[in-house]
C-alpha cells in the first residue's frame, strides 16, 4: 500500500513537471483598435469609443480578460503615489507631486459601457486594471468584439503622461486609452501601473481624434501630415463643433501614442530608405537652433541602426517634444526639449533604439527590463561614438562602472526582479540600464565581437514584431557562435554572483614560467592572458571556459594567440606554463576590460 502511494505521487509530480513546460509552438495575441475620441482642450476631459477585435492564436479558451487604465495610477492614493512615498529614493519628477493633485488634476479612464459581440459584460475597476468577466469564453482560433464607451481626464503631468508639462507643452499622451493586457505562455500581464513600463500585443490601429482646431497632433501612425509626399491617408479635415479631425492608421504596433500643441513646430527631414523623419517642437527661438542641428544627426542614427540591427520598417519617425524625460513609443518618442545639443543628441539616439529593442522585438520590459534598456544603452553607446568620432576602444565604460559600484555595494538584486519590486530605483536603473549593456558588451568578449554583430542581426530576423524572451537572444547567440551560454544568461541575470580573477603566483624556472591563476569570484569566464615579453612582442594566451564546450574565434590579428586547456569552473585556480626562451615582462587578465571584473588591481603582473 505504501508503495503503491509512493508510485502514485511520482507518477503525478512527474507528469504535473512535464505539462507544466512551455512546451508548445510559438503563438501570440492579435488585436485590431479602431478608436474615435473627442478632446475637450479647456476642460482636459476626452470621450472615447473603442472597437476591439480580439483574435486568440493561444491554445487556452479565455474566461476573461484584462484591461490597464493608465490614467488612473495619477490620484492620491494610488499604488504609483503610495510606492513614491514610502521607497527610499523617490523618482524627482513623481516625488510626492500624486498626493497633491486635486480633483481637477487628476487623470482616470472610467469605462461607462462594455460588451461582447453586443452583450453587456461584467466588469470591475480596481486601481489601473479593468477586471472582465466574459460570457462566452474565447475560444482557440478564434475572434470576438468588444466595444467600450469611456470618460476621461488628463492628469497633469506627473510621469511620462500628461498635460501642460514644465516645457509647456499641452498634451502628452502616452497610454491614454483602455489597453488590453497581454495573454501569452505564462498568462495575464495585468501588472498594475506602479512606476515602471509596458507589456502589450501587436495589432492594427485605426484612430481619429476630434480637437480645437488650433491644435497640431504628433504621434504614432500616418497622417496626411507626417509622410512626405503622402496622398494615401485621409487629410486633416474639418469636424464637429469647429474641431479638427485628425485620423492615423498604425500597421503592426503595440501601442498608440500621440501628443498635441498649439505652438508646435513641424519640420520634415528625410532619413535613409525613404523614411520620413518628423520633428515637432515648440515655436522657441531658444531651443530651435537645436533642433534643426538634430535632424541630420536623427538620420544619421537610423542609418547605424538599420546597419547594425535590422531595417526599420515604418514610414515614418516622429521626434516629439512633451512628456517628462525621454520615453520610447511606436513610431514615435517624446522628449523634453529644453537640453543642450549633447543631451538633446543622446536622449534621442537612446529612445530611437529602443524601437528595435522593445517596439520592435517586444520584450516584456516588466520582467526583462534589461532586455529593453540594457540593449538600448548597448547600441546607442555604440551610435553616438561612430557619429560624434569617438575613438574611445570602450564606449560602454560608463556602464562598467555603474555596474561595478552596484555589484560592491550589497545591495543588486538579479535581473530577473520584476521591475516595479527593486528595493530602489537607483538599483533598479544601474541593473536595467548597466549592467543590460554589460550583458551583450561581455558576450563580445566571450563569442567575439563579429558574432556578437552577427547575433543581434540574427535576432532582428528571428524576433521582430514578436515577444523573444531572454532564452530567446541566447539561444540566437549559441546557434551563431557555436558555444553554449546558458550558464552565462544563469549566472549574470538570475543571481547576483560576481566576476573576479587574480594573478595569483607567478614563478620562473628552467622550463619557462609558471602562472597560478584564481577564480575568487563565483561567477565562471574564460581567461584572455595577454603576455609581455622583454623584447617588446606579445602573446595572448586563451583559456576557454569548459562548459563553453567551444572556443572564441581570435579577435586579436596583430598578436599570437596559443589556446591552453580548458579551466573548469570547480577548480579555483588554473596553471598555465609559459615555455622557456623569452623573458616575461609583464601580463594582464583581460586588457580589452570587457569582463566586468569586480576587482581589477589584481589582473596584472609586472611592470
Amino acid at each position: 500500500m505504501t508503495r503503491t502511494i509512493f508510485m502514485m505521487a511520482t507518477t503525478l509530480f512527474f507528469f504535473g513537471n512535464v505539462t507544466g513546460q512551455n512546451n508548445t509552438p510559438y503563438w501570440q495575441q492579435h488585436v485590431d483598435y479602431t478608436m474615435d475620441i473627442d478632446v475637450d482642450v479647456d476642460k482636459n476631459q476626452y470621450e472615447g469609443e473603442q472597437t476591439l477585435v480580439y483574435t486568440n492564436n493561444s491554445p487556452d479558451a479565455l474566461d476573461r480578460v484584462f484591461y490597464h487604465l493608465y490614467f488612473n495610477a495619477f490620484q492620491p492614493g494610488s499604488e504609483m503615489d503610495v510606492r513614491s512615498l514610502t521607497i527610499e529614493d523617490p523618482d524627482s519628477r513623481v516625488g510626492n507631486r500624486i498626493s497633491k493633485l486635486s480633483p481637477d488634476e487628476i487623470g482616470y479612464i472610467n469605462p461607462t459601457a462594455l460588451t461582447q459581440d453586443g452583450k453587456k459584460l461584467k466588469y470591475k475597476v480596481v486601481g489601473t486594471v479593468l477586471e472582465v468577466q466574459l460570457n462566452t469564453p474565447i475560444q482557440p482560433g478564434a475572434k470576438c468584439t468588444f466595444k467600450m464607451n469611456w470618460d476621461a481626464q488628463v492628469p497633469l503631468q506627473v510621469r511620462r503622461s500628461g498635460r501642460d508639462n514644465a516645457e509647456g507643452i499641452k498634451l502628452s499622451m502616452t497610454q491614454w486609452y483602455p489597453k488590453i493586457a497581454e495573454y501569452d505562455f505564462q498568462g495575464w500581464h495585468a501588472d498594475p501601473y506602479i512606476g515602471r513600463e509596458f507589456h502589450s500585443p501587436w495589432g492594427d490601429f485605426d484612430v481619429t481624434i476630434h480637437i480645437d482646431k488650433d491644435y497640431l497632433i504628433a504621434g504614432t501612425g500616418y497622417s496626411a501630415e507626417n509622410v512626405m509626399g503622402s496622398s494615401d491617408f485621409e487629410a486633416v479635415k474639418k469636424g464637429k463643433n469647429g474641431k479638427k479631425t485628425w485620423h492615423f492608421t498604425a500597421p503592426k504596433v503595440h501601442d498608440f501614442t500621440w501628443a498635441a500643441d498649439n505652438e508646435y513646430v513641424h519640420d520634415q527631414y528625410e532619413g535613409p530608405k525613404g523614411v520620413t523623419l518628423n520633428f515637432y517642437y515648440k515655436n522657441n527661438p531658444e531651443i530651435a537652433e537645436n533642433w534643426k542641428n538634430l535632424q541630420p544627426k536623427t538620420a544619421e542614427m537610423l542609418a547605424f541602426y538599420n546597419e547594425n540591427i535590422g531595417e526599420y520598417p515604418y514610414k515614418q519617425y516622429s521626434v516629439i517634444q512633451g512628456g517628462d524625460g525621454g520615453m520610447e513609443y511606436a513610431m514615435c518618442t517624446l522628449i523634453t526639449g529644453n537640453r543642450k545639443f549633447s543631451s538633446l543628441m543622446g536622449v534621442t539616439a537612446h529612445e530611437l533604439a529602443h524601437t528595435w529593442f522593445q517596439f520592435l522585438m517586444a520584450t516584456n520590459e516588466g520582467k526583462h527590463e534589461w532586455m529593453d534598456e540594457g540593449f538600448t544603452s548597448y547600441i546607442s553607446n555604440l551610435a553616438m561614438a561612430k557619429i560624434n568620432g569617438d575613438d574611445n576602444p570602450n564606449p560602454h565604460s560608463g556602464s562598467y562602472g555603474g555596474y561595478n559600484f552596484l555589484a560592491t555595494s550589497g545591495k543588486e538584486q538579479p535581473q530577473t526582479t520584476h521591475a516595479d519590486r527593486y528595493a530602489s530605483n537607483r538599483a533598479y536603473g544601474i541593473t536595467a540600464y548597466s549592467k543590460g549593456a554589460v550583458f551583450l558588451a561581455q558576450l563580445e568578449y566571450i563569442i567575439g565581437k563579429e558574432n556578437v554583430e552577427k547575433t543581434l542581426n540574427r535576432y532582428f530576423d528571428e524576433w521582430s514584431f514578436k515577444h523573444p524572451t531572454p532564452n530567446d537572444f541566447i539561444r540566437v547567440a549559441e546557434r551563431v557562435s557555436g558555444i553554449e551560454l546558458d550558464w552565462y544568461l544563469m549566472d549574470w541575470t538570475q543571481t547576483t554572483n560576481t566576476i573576479d580573477y587574480a594573478i595569483k603566483e607567478v614563478t620562473s624556472g628552467a622550463d619557462g614560467t609558471k602562472v597560478t591563476l584564481e577564480r575568487i569570484g563565483l561567477m565562471g569566464m574564460p581567461i584572455d592572458l595577454d603576455v609581455t615579453y622583454a623584447d617588446g612582442s606579445q602573446e595572448q594566451f586563451y583559456i576557454p571556459l569548459q562548459m563553453m564546450r567551444a572556443e572564441k574565434p581570435n579577435t586579436y590579428k596583430g598578436m599570437t594567440r596559443t589556446q591552453a586547456k580548458d579551466w573548469a569552473w570547480a577548480y579555483p585556480t588554473y596553471e598555465l606554463m609559459i615555455p622557456a626562451g623569452k623573458e616575461v615582462k609583464s601580463m594582464i587578465i583581460d586588457a580589452s576590460m570587457l569582463m566586468a571584473d569586480i576587482d581589477r588591481e589584481n589582473n596584472g603582473w609586472g611592470e
